[in-house]
């Protein structure tokens, strides 16, 4: 029996879906080849926006297609734990929708009559009194193939922003055990250790003292307030003893201590990925976050101060309802003060269930299409520019794949890389000397 696994959405799912094939082999399943090769065909989805949901769609329609006769096609994933019947229904070419905690390869089905008079129109979904089958965040994981690896850290968020779905589906921070987090990283023996969560740095706080309401306060952005060790402070630490780099993926702001940034800095990877959405103090509060422009270049400072090579990244939300015009000038205003080596720009997507699917300032599609774009010029003239700085420097990297590296400064899968000669094996460290840049891409050569 072999299987298809396609991922699609953030890291986070990337991590799922390895456990879903260590699960799957364990039943018997071996990898196939080409999704027609596979006996079972897995879609693990992604819902976080309109976007995603549309790209779900097709590949579970395409992948409909191109299985072979006889093959059963499994939908996981957010969008199953989201929609559950609906997708189901709407769906006749799918046989089987899994939430979390469930088996995607031995589906309960009912038989019904399709258009054609043949096939699966509808599952029999777990109910919510049902118990998940297995705890999807704890399973082991198959041998990593590259030198680094996403090691998920907690499931949930506590935090009720205005434009995220996510704590409707994926429930409240839930996050795991401190054992068992480095149990996984020192069996995976990788070299370049991701840490990501949907509120990372928030976790363990469900653990020691309740989750609260999640919404942290302006006065909780103060400068000092490590008192003590708190668990990701501690868990960063732990994982810097068992991987040459920890680098942290997606850091609500107002959690970003000098403590924090001090740890991160000491793991051997000065990368700030800063999840700001916006700048202006009173389109935060429509949003229901907390911050604002003069807070978080307070913060940069405070990074560069400490770690003058730190590479940073944020993510911005473009057409929140209620952005004004102001608003917006002043997200370009703070992109050519802030200098961040990345950044990402995404249209607001109006999603059901949340607080701002209910407000009335919606902004018209194209004045927001005319803001995404200038800030994403912006933002490239900034990244390659940033580049060409590096230039002539030296650094160490760490070889993805024969040809292919990264140093601190660059994420898998999401930022640029550093071209360097092809001899050198994946898993190897070594000192370059940058020759060029590229667009965001560097070329570089070894050093000795």
């Amino acid at each position: 029996m072999k299987y298809w696994l396609e991922t699609l959405g953030c890291p986070k799912n990337q991590v799922d879906s390895e456990k879903l094939s260590g699960l799957l082999e364990a039943d018997g399943y071996r990898p196939a080849e080409l999704p027609g090769d596979a006996d079972l065909v897995v879609v693990n989805t992604c819902a976080f926006i309109e976007a995603a949901r549309k790209e779900s769609i097709e590949v579970i329609l395409d992948l409909a297609q191109t299985r072979r006769s006889g093959a059963r096609l499994a939908v996981t994933g957010c969008m199953a734990e989201r929609y559950g019947a609906e997708l189901a229904d709407a769906f006749p070419e799918v046989d089987v929708v899994a939430g979390f905690g469930e088996p995607v390869a031995q589906p309960v089905l009912r038989p019904a009559a399709g258009p054609l008079g043949i096939g699966w129109s509808q599952v029999e979904l777990p109910t919510s009194a049902k118990r998940p089958s297995f705890d999807l965040l704890n399973l082991p994981r198959p041998a990593q193939k590259s030198p680094w690896a996403y090691v998920k850290v907690a499931e949930g968020c506590d935090r009720r922003c205005g434009f995220c779905a996510i704590p409707s589906f994926r429930g409240r921070q839930r996050s795991r055990p401190f054992a068992a987090i480095l149990d996984e990283i020192d069996q995976l023996h990788v070299e370049e250790v991701v840490l990501v969560a949907q509120d990372l740095a928030s976790y363990g706080r469900d653990q020691s003292r309740g989750a609260g309401d999640g919404n942290v306060r302006d006065d909780d952005l103060s400068l000092n307030r490590r008192r003590v060790e708190r668990p990701i402070e501690r868990l960063v630490r732990a994982a810097g003893e068992r991987a040459p780099r920890v680098r942290l993926l997606y850091l609500y702001p107002s959690e970003l201590t000098d403590g924090l940034i001090d740890v991160i800095g000491e793991a051997g990877c000065a990368y700030f990925d800063l999840s700001l959405q916006h700048v202006s103090r009173a389109h935060l509060r429509r949003m229901r976050r907390f911050g604002s422009g003069d807070r978080f270049m307070e913060r940069i400072g405070r990074i560069r101060e400490r770690f003058p090579d730190a590479a940073l990244r944020s993510s911005f939300i473009v057409g929140y309802p209620g952005e004004t015009e102001e608003d917006h000038e002043a997200l370009l205003e703070f992109l050519e003060d802030a200098q961040l080596d990345w950044a990402g720009f995404f249209a607001y997507s109006k999603e059901d269930g949340t607080y701002a699917a209910k407000l009335s300032d919606q902004v018209e599609e194209h004045v927001v299409a005319e803001r995404l774009g200038e800030c994403q010029e912006l933002q490239d003239r900034i990244t390659a520019r940033r580049r060409l700085e590096l230039v002539g420097e030296k650094m160490r990297v760490l070889v993805d794949s024969p040809g292919i590296a990264r140093s601190h400064r660059e994420a898998p899968e999401i930022d640029g890389i550093i071209n360097v000669p092809a001899d050198r094996a994946s898993g190897t460290w070594a000192d370059v000397h940058v020759t060029g840049a590229v667009g965001t891409d560097l070329q570089a050569g070894w050093v000795g």
